[in-house]
């Protein structure tokens, strides 16, 4: 089912960051109100990107901007959409795999995300928690146990080709002798049912689904995968810092459009982004959420593309990953 949000303009932008902003915006546009289309249910971590930066757009633009939740298939219903939008008024929240692994896994797309879409910023970023029941050992000596266990230890994820999937796989070979097989789950929530059970005996999860769990005494949490402490769980050890060397993943959101985007007009919401993701406010509604708020032009956003292309391309094709 569709969900839909409005987010209104103040009675003033003079004494916001977004003012001047919104002053630079092609002449004549946006003429009607911005949709907003994210490839999740509302409450998923991606939903919460939008609302956080729905509002302040809607300030910058001048416009009203409709968050749209559109979940399904791993998001990639919604960036269908989105690749064959052409009102010029729709824009899309998307994840890692949306651009990246998705057109390595899946032999037909309805959509090529190397050629439909325009990049316009990669908004924010988080490492992941590996976590584990309380009933594990912690730090270094989980990895031993989790060695000698072979594939009597299940690991769950999201879903098949998912980051948490593949994080996991690119962590088997940076330790040698994990051999932990896959469980692919519907959503967080049942992979947090299965590791509390004992179904499975790892997950790689974003911080602001896996923080409560810890912080409630129901998961260990053995490390992040950042190359060193992240500053939103400065608690925390890196994986690194527990002996896997030379790991380093995180997960993501991007903010894009079709292609058919005229040049001015994506240079206009990738400008007013990045200025909305530099204000305390936004930034510290994000880092509540689990989010660390980047805001980058589209190069950057391209060139992350370009990098965790080639880092979880390296996995699937070793691992033979298919998905139909």
């Amino acid at each position: 089912m569709m969900q839909r949000r409005h987010f209104t303009l103040a009675a003033t932008l003079a004494t916001t960051g977004w003012a001047h902003a919104a002053n630079a915006q092609p002449a004549g546009w946006p003429t009607r109100p911005v949709r907003l289309l994210v490839g999740f249910p509302g409450g998923s971590t991606p939903d919460m990107v939008a609302r956080a930066i729905a509002e302040p757009l809607a300030h910058a633009l001048g416009q009203s901007v409709v968050v749209e939740n559109k979940p399904g298939a791993s998001g990639n219903i919604a960036t269908d959409q989105v690749a064959k939008a052409t009102d010029g008024h729709t824009l899309g929240i998307v994840i890692n795999g949306n651009l990246t692994s998705s057109r390595l896994l899946y032999s037909r797309l309805p959509c090529d995300p190397a050629r439909d879409f325009c990049d316009l910023s990669l908004l924010t970023t988080a490492p992941l928690i590996l976590v584990a029941p309380t009933s594990t050992p912690q730090g270094a000596a989980f990895f031993a146990e989790a060695v000698r266990q072979g594939d009597k230890w299940n690991y769950g994820s999201v879903g098949a080709g998912s980051v948490a999937h593949l994080g996991m796989e690119l962590l088997k070979t940076r330790v040698p002798g994990l051999k932990a097989m896959h469980i692919p789950y519907n959503g967080n929530p049942a992979v947090v049912t299965a590791l509390i059970g004992g179904q499975v005996q790892m997950a790689l999860m974003p911080p602001g689904v896996a923080m409560p769990q810890v912080k409630a005494g129901k998961l260990h949490a053995i490390g992040v995968t950042s190359s060193g402490k992240s500053t939103l769980v400065p608690e925390l050890p890196s994986l690194s810092e527990e002996g896997v060397k030379n790991f380093n993943l995180e997960v993501w959101t991007a903010l894009v459009g079709p292609a058919s985007l005229p040049p001015a007009v994506q240079a206009r919401v990738s400008d007013a982004v990045t200025a909305i993701l530099k204000t305390p406010s936004v930034r510290e509604t994000l880092f509540m959420q689990g989010w660390q708020a980047v805001g980058t032009s589209p190069e950057g956003l391209k060139t992350r593309v370009q990098q965790e292309t080639a880092l979880l391309g390296g996995i699937i094709k070793a691992q033979n990953i298919r998905l139909n």
